[in-house]
């Protein structure tokens, strides 16, 4: 990779996302707004030049760049890639920019534009899905002996989770619950879905630094970037040692009954 396209996906990966928060179903009601809909929205193919992925929130307006059908399945549904089955191969591979802007006068919240995603979806693409259980190798995140080390947050608790990147395995997060940051987790960095078992309901405050290891970070990374080196003196530990010093939490690989989307029908999207 040279040296500008490295430097064009940096930026991409600190943007990376804003919004990976808990799958919906496990979020209470959000508050009632006029329409869960975008009022405009355009899809359109992505730059095959550009690295990296976005999903970003800017007041009024949605914007995904560079991001497969699965990308925004996982977003919308809270769920991990592996959660998806019997769709077809193009929506791992076909990438997509997505501009929704919505003219109401409340700012949405996450749940909410996880909903008009949704609805996006099912008109754009005609998706039609059923949920069915079973048993997939996931992590699950616990509260280590001796308790978490959390700080918790002062915002807003109704404003929106801030989390991105300042490259692979530098992680700030604000004003996030633990299943916000573990559907971030899924969402971006690990090879299976992570399961929030800690029972920790505030919203916190941290930097979680780690050096990641070859089965993180695989869908945000370009052919030929390689991840920071292991070796190096000051190289951060592992994650599953960085969540334990730093949060006070345990990561820990287990079997669970999880939903997976059995995918029925889908379309390439409908011309804007």
């Amino acid at each position: 990779m040279d040296r500008l396209a490295a430097k064009r996906f940096g930026a991409n990966l600190i943007g990376a996302a804003i919004l990976f928060a808990a799958p919906l179903l496990a979020q209470p009601p959000a508050p009632a707004i006029a329409s869960l809909e975008f009022d405009v929205a355009t899809i359109k193919a992505s730059n095959p030049n550009m690295p990296g992925k976005q999903f970003m929130a800017k007041g009024h307006e949605f914007v995904t760049l560079n991001t497969t059908l699965n990308d925004l399945i996982t977003f919308a549904y809270g769920v991990h890639t592996r959660q998806l089955a019997d769709g077809p191969t193009w929506m791992a591979t076909d990438k997509f920019d997505l501009d929704g802007k919505f003219a109401g006068e409340t700012q949405p919240t996450d749940a909410q534009w996880k909903l008009m995603i949704q609805k996006l979806l099912k008109d754009r693409f005609a998706l039609s899905y059923h949920r069915q259980p079973r048993e997939l190798s996931v992590y699950a995140l616990t509260v280590a002996k001796g308790g978490p080390t959390l700080k918790k947050s002062e915002a807003d608790p109704n404003s929106l989770p801030g989390m991105g990147f300042r490259g692979f395995g530098n992680m700030p997060v604000s004003n996030a619950t633990m299943a916000d940051f573990a559907a971030m987790m899924q969402g971006l960095v690990l090879d299976r879905p992570m399961i929030d078992s800690t029972g920790l309901t505030g919203r916190y405050d941290f930097t979680l630094k780690w050096t990641p290891d070859d089965s993180q970070f695989i869908g945000m990374r370009p052919p030929g970037m390689p991840l920071p080196a292991a070796d190096s003196p000051n190289a951060p530990p592992s994650l599953f040692t960085a969540i334990h010093e730093e949060l006070g939490l345990k990561l820990e690989a287990a079997k669970a009954q999880v939903d997976v989307l059995i995918i029925d029908h889908v379309e390439k999207p409908s011309a804007n």
